[in-house]
């Protein structure tokens, strides 16, 4: 946990100070610049149109940790509401609202994003609606779980016996108390919006060129593999790293937050 929490410290810092970080504009054009190779000038070499890769792998950070937090809270909205409508009142309510579940996970959820993307136009906004839609429902399922058990114990009871409204029963008496999983849950969902987020711009998808996102910027090198490896193999080692720390982060808060594992 501590090494994950680390390397996601890491990235955003880096997405927090990118304007004292990078060097240059991370969309200036120099064409006499282009494809130069790493050098103390340019920390990891210029691209097909001279722009530093270093500066813009650094600001591409602000545009990931930008995506993953508000695909997760998108996500996490819906899915809390969601969540627990459907697990508290339970019959037709929770059977609509399953059978809702059911209909998002019939599709992958690149194809449920490129269908949202394709619909409203590639944006980073819209990629964060279309990944957060789809997260809502593994988010849904996993409170719905929780709450199915929680509203039978006995707090829940005698809040209901001292006349305590459903609302706030959900709110007040519940969500803390099934909480856990879903903070573990988020963490890997924020790698996992990084990676699919990266993907679709780097297939024109997501964040359009020439902002500085690291799928775009990987897109730009591919077709100069052989020559100029280093445009994508930068950005590459950053997305690695950064779902590896939210992914380690994630393992570490499950054996903290699970008593089950800890005994």
């Amino acid at each position: 946990m501590v090494i994950g929490f680390a390397l996601f410290c890491g990235v955003l810092l880096m997405a927090a100070f990118a304007p004292l970080i990078a060097p240059y504009d991370p969309v200036a054009i120099n064409v006499r610049e282009r494809l130069a190779a790493p050098s103390l000038g340019h920390l990891f070499g210029t691209d097909d149109f001279g722009r530093d890769v270093f500066s813009r792998v650094v600001w591409g950070s602000q545009l990931a940790v930008r995506l993953g937090t508000l695909s997760v809270v998108v996500a996490l909205a819906g899915g809390i509401v969601l969540g627990l409508v459907a697990g508290y009142y339970g019959g037709w309510v929770d059977q609509l609202v399953s059978r809702l579940f059911d209909l998002i996970f019939a599709f992958p959820s690149l194809l449920f994003a490129i269908a949202i993307v394709a619909i409203l136009g590639p944006s980073l906004d819209n990629l964060v609606v279309g990944l957060g839609l789809f997260g809502c429902a593994g988010y849904g399922r996993l409170i719905r779980g929780s709450v199915l058990s929680a509203r039978q114990r006995e707090y829940v009871e005698a809040a209901r016996a001292i006349g305590a409204r459903a609302s706030r029963i959900m709110l007040r008496h519940i969500l803390p108390n099934v909480i856990a999983p879903v903070i573990i849950l988020s963490a890997t969902r924020f790698g996992g919006a990084l990676l699919a987020g990266s993907g679709l711009s780097f297939v024109g998808l997501g964040v359009p060129i020439p902002q500085p996102e690291w799928g775009a910027i990987m897109a730009t090198g591919r077709e100069y593999l052989a020559t100029a490896w280093w445009i994508t193999l930068f950005p590459g080692a950053l997305i690695a790293v950064a779902v590896l720390g939210v992914n380690l982060l994630g393992d570490g808060l499950r054996d903290v937050l699970d008593p089950r594992l800890r005994d």
